[in-house]
């Protein structure tokens, strides 16, 4: 689907992904996911995007992948500072940029379903999730964007209490 998109574009694109499709190609976690989460498009607007390869688009039917804009999404001031290059061979004017582990797992944690949680856990099993990172990004990116953000500081400990668990420092 990706090489498809690719071959529409008329201009150089980059997109910024995160969710189930950057756990699974970036991190090389093991989950199914049907769609690429994308928060930012530059230099192809969204909704072109979503027209060449949005849910029920001829690259949706024909590759059973679509990608989702996300329009509503809680996510650290400076994600884009930290993006990572996904490679993926043949691409030329198409560019994937990862969301950086700290900042995908606080871009789930307003939303904190079952899924989310399982993703943090496998994201906290692997290398690289440090808790003062995490916890410093929230406090200092994410907290002053939330309107009651009580909830999310609750949610926010759980979790690392659960990586705790996880790494056996509880």
């Amino acid at each position: 689907m990706l090489a498809a998109l690719d071959r529409a574009l008329t201009q150089d694109t980059e997109l910024h992904c995160m969710g189930g499709f950057v756990l699974s190609e970036h991190y090389g976690l093991i989950r199914p996911t049907a769609d690429i989460d994308v928060i930012e498009s530059l230099g192809t607007d969204k909704g072109s995007i979503a027209q060449l390869a949005g849910r029920g688009s001829a690259l949706h039917r024909r590759h059973r992948v679509y990608i989702d804009i996300v329009t509503v999404a809680d996510v650290p001031d400076n994600y884009d500072t930290r993006l990572l290059t996904m490679n993926v061979d043949g691409l030329v004017r198409l560019r994937l940029r990862a969301f950086e582990r700290h900042d995908l797992v606080l871009g789930k944690l307003c939303r904190n379903i079952d899924r989310d949680r399982e993703d943090v856990a496998a994201l906290a099993r692997g290398p690289g999730l440090d808790i003062d990172v995490l916890q410093q990004r929230y406090r200092d990116e994410l907290r002053p964007k939330l309107g009651r953000p009580g909830r999310e500081d609750l949610t926010l400990q759980l979790w690392i209490e659960m990586i705790e668990e996880l790494r056996g420092a509880v």
